[in-house]
């Protein structure tokens, strides 16, 4: 017996339930949007109780509550990322291969470049396989590695 889709992602609000006339983005890391059973601070001081499923992934855009003519909604937050620059094809599969088989998420950024969560074994492995990166901080979109969770 195969089993497949544990994890249940939560789809944007859609345009409908976001015409509230105050909309608060609330920024959350990587991991942040991986805790799903908790309360936390709304960026105005309002307490959210979040009680989603247990395996849920609050995707930027996700709506975590109405109040009223207060709507909060999940915003990515900055991280501390590595920024890939591969070369070509052969060093963007290598990279991904290796990032992969740590058990972490890459993803793709508008201007083409491939972001992972940065920390000291990233980055060795990085230089190691000689693919061009740089460390910055900026919304990262995936999700945390298994160590993490």
């Amino acid at each position: 017996m195969k089993i497949a889709n544990l994890r249940l992602p939560l789809t944007p609000a859609a345009p409908a339930e976001m015409d509230a006339p105050t909309v608060v983005p609330v920024p959350m890391t990587a991991l942040d949007r991986r805790r799903v059973r908790r309360r936390l601070m709304a960026p105005d001081g309002t307490e959210l109780r979040l009680a989603f499923p247990t395996g849920t992934y609050l995707a930027p855009g996700t709506l975590l509550e109405r109040r009223g003519e207060v709507a909060y909604i999940v915003a990515a937050a900055a991280e501390d990322v590595a920024a890939l620059r591969p070369t070509g094809t052969a060093q963007a599969v290598r990279a991904a291969h290796a990032i992969g088989n740590l058990h972490r998420d890459l993803t793709e950024s508008e201007a083409g470049e491939y972001l992972a969560l940065w920390d000291a074994p990233l980055e060795l492995l990085l230089t190691r396989l000689g693919v061009p990166f740089t460390r910055e901080f900026r919304p990262f979109l995936g999700r945390p590695s298994w160590a993490d969770e």
